[in-house]
């Protein structure tokens, strides 16, 4: 009851409020206390799961105790899941579906493959913690920076489908933002002086702070461009701007990939009106990111960038490169960028079968209805 007056709080003043307030209350707190009961057995059903698949290891339970300054107990079991055994993606992977509260379709969407590549990686990472007898214990703090990698990839993926939820009505899963940014808090705390870890929670507090202006009152999207920005969250921003200085100064090696997002999403941040970004700042931090973690999505957002600072003939070109490989085919914003700048271009036609192609591979109903509207477009203007 109390989260759902929190809420109404947080609601009524933006979207009205509703004609019956009481009815929406209880209804709130019904869904509230459903979610919180899904939780608590789905985290037992995991626990219970580690502790079984840790019976074919050498110490055959997992330890919540022992040498570590990691004092929350999920925090500890993802240190322990994430063993450098395992090859990252793998390691990454199993913590996600076991501790994350991920499905495998979500999970498989965070690596951009397939749903049975996916399964098949999880299958493989299990059977080798068998095979080498791999223990489930909570590394010592001597141990715990060769675990980093896989722990801040994980968090890191806990909030991103939380930020644009897979599938469902919602774009956004607060719960889920919630907790990574809880760990990630977490964390900084545990390793003020590790860049990366202020870097990721610098992310994810700029990227929370507009939450509230990513969607109208019943539930439609609104790109970053049209967002109203005093719904945007200023303790957030003014918090991960700070943590941004802290992670560029504090790289030995130059910053890091989370470190460079976070600079990326301060660049958003701070503009104070659409018109007032610095497109090439951010093209060339993308630029930066693609040296360090390459990858197609970092290449077609760089491309996007691109298309915003030079204009959208030069952020095509680098879209469909981006697009060559192959890895992004399935990938539904590949073909709804590419069919936003076609549009712009005045390429209707071509523009139109991107955005059909984009619609049938999107799986959240906000973006599907997004997508539906600007094909309609298109296509009205002939």
């Amino acid at each position: 009851m109390q989260d759902a007056f929190l809420t109404a709080l947080e609601r009524w003043p933006r979207d009205g409020i509703p004609d019956r307030p009481g009815a929406w209350i209880v209804t709130t707190a019904r869904n509230r206390a459903l979610d919180r009961l899904r939780r608590t057995r789905t985290e037992a059903a995991k626990v219970a799961e580690i502790e079984r698949t840790a019976g074919a290891g050498v110490e055959g339970e997992v330890r919540l105790g022992g040498e570590s300054r990691v004092m929350d107990d999920r925090l500890r079991l993802i240190f322990t899941c994430c063993h450098p055994a395992l090859p990252l993606d793998a390691r990454v992977a199993l913590t996600l579906r076991t501790l994350g509260g991920l499905t495998t379709p979500e999970i498989a969407r965070a690596f951009l493959v397939p749903e049975p590549t996916l399964a098949q990686r999880i299958v493989r990472a299990k059977r080798k913690i068998a095979a080498a007898r791999i223990p489930y214990r909570v590394p010592p703090d001597d141990l715990l920076p060769e675990r980093l990698d896989g722990v801040l990839a994980t968090v890191y993926l806990i909030f991103n489908e939380g930020y644009a939820a897979t599938a469902g009505d919602e774009l956004v899963r607060r719960d889920l933002c919630a907790e990574a940014i809880r760990l990630a808090r977490l964390l900084a705390d545990l390793m003020p002086d590790e860049p990366e870890a202020l870097g990721l929670l610098a992310l994810l507090l700029l990227q929370d702070s507009r939450r509230d202006a990513r969607t109208t009152p019943d539930g439609s999207l609104v790109l970053l461009e049209s967002q109203d920005r005093s719904l945007w969250d200023r303790a957030e921003i003014d918090e991960g701007a700070a943590l941004v200085s802290r992670a560029l100064s504090a790289g030995r090696r130059g910053p890091g990939p989370y470190a460079l997002q976070a600079a990326i999403a301060a660049c958003h941040a701070e503009a104070g009106t659409a018109d007032a970004t610095d497109w090439t700042e951010i093209a060339g931090l993308y630029a930066a990111l693609a040296a360090v973690a390459p990858s197609p999505v970092v290449d077609l957002n760089r491309a996007v960038a691109v298309a915003m600072a030079d204009g959208p003939a030069a952020g095509l070109v680098l879209v469909e490169a981006a697009g060559a490989g192959g890895t992004l085919t399935d990938y539904h914003l590949y073909h709804a960028a590419r069919a936003d700048l076609l549009r712009r271009l005045g390429r209707r036609r071509e523009a139109a079968a991107a955005y059909e192609r984009a619609h049938a591979l999107a799986t959240n109903a906000a973006e599907r209805d997004f997508i539906a509207r600007r094909l309609a477009e298109v296509r009205a203007a002939g």
